[in-house]
């Protein structure tokens, strides 16, 4: 009886001994709690966390390399995120953290990738590049998760429906008739430029055999330049082109010395005309004289009392000459001795 009680009773201890090792086991598992120190810690600065929460993974290009350890408030505006990575884990070149929904069912994980990885979005850029630090704290930025992209969508469909309403309210019946309109007139323009294209592309026939013409003739005055040029090339050897030249010379000492003359001349017709302008203008001032009431010609000439005494005198001088003619012997006495 002792000894099946003793029996019993280490069996019991024995099953709550066991019982006790899976539980703390399990809890361990479960916590991944790293008893022989086989992980490294690395800090993350970031402006928030989204859903992040203890014991989300954390992945290297993909594969699971770690968990989330502890989420606490840092510096003011700030949360500081401790990973837990598994040894032997290396980091990539300038490695920065990004926080993003893992599934559609809420689950979250922070992922480690290399600055130049980073979508190529400008808030997300801006975000990792204000958490940069001189430490070896990494820098973090949590990236739109699908509620917020669902948002993002919902707000763009709406928009987009309202641009919907507005087309149709622009584009009612009218807005079609004047469609079909310009869609009509569109074809008659296509009409008028094709016989337009018709028209210019005979032109064109026209203008290239013109063209040709003028090569033609231009061949032609270029066979006459080169006739031309042989004739000089031989008028130059002979030495008639010395002649027409030294003759050239000649004329244009001749006309040298006319042109000089002819200075010479207009310089004379000047003076002549100063000389002339000097004699006009006595004239005129004679003129002005003889036209005034001041001087004696003036007076002969604009006084009407000396020319009615003048005529005055003139008749008495007829009447005297009539009376020396009738009675002589009354103004001539003439005795002889």
């Amino acid at each position: 009886m002792t000894t099946s009680k003793r029996t019993s009773d280490f069996i019991v201890g024995l099953t709550v001994l066991v019982v006790t090792v899976l539980i703390v086991a399990a809890v361990l598992w479960v916590k991944q709690a790293d008893l022989g120190g086989r992980q490294q810690q690395v800090v993350v600065r970031t402006r928030e966390v989204g859903g992040v929460a203890l014991g989300n993974p954390v992945v290297i290009r993909g594969v699971r390399s770690g968990r989330v350890e502890s989420i606490a408030l840092g510096a003011p505006g700030w949360v500081t995120i401790t990973l837990g990575l598994d040894r032997g884990v290396q980091l990539p070149p300038d490695p920065v953290v990004l926080l993003a929904a893992a599934s559609l069912f809420g689950e979250w994980q922070a992922t480690i990738t290399t600055a130049a990885g980073v979508p190529p979005d400008r808030d997300l850029r801006a975000a990792i590049a204000e958490a940069r630090t001189e430490s070896d704290t990494l820098a973090g930025a949590v990236m739109p998760d699908i509620a917020q992209l669902t948002t993002v969508a919902g707000r763009l469909a709406g928009d987009v429906a309202k641009v919907a309403d507005r087309v149709q309210v622009a584009f009612d019946d009218a807005a079609a008739k004047e469609l079909r309109e310009s869609i009509r007139n569109f074809a008659h323009l296509s009409t008028v430029l094709a016989k337009t294209i018709d028209v210019q592309s005979k032109n064109l026939d026209q203008i290239s055999g013109d063209v040709h013409t003028g090569v033609t003739r231009i061949s032609a005055a270029a066979d006459r330049l080169n006739t031309f040029s042989t004739r000089m090339d031989s008028a130059t050897s002979r030495g008639e082109l010395q002649q027409i030249v030294s003759s050239s010379q000649q004329a244009a000492r001749e006309l040298l010395t006319a042109t000089t003359n002819l200075r010479d001349m207009t310089t004379k017709l000047d003076r002549t005309e100063a000389r002339l302008s000097t004699v006009i203008a006595r004239a005129d001032s004679v003129f002005m004289k003889a036209n005034g009431t001041t001087g004696t010609l003036g007076l002969m000439m604009n006084d009407p009392a000396l020319y009615q005494q003048s005529d005055s005198l003139v008749r008495e001088l007829r009447a005297l000459v009539a009376d020396v003619k009738k009675n002589p012997r009354r103004y001539l006495n003439l005795r002889v001795f």
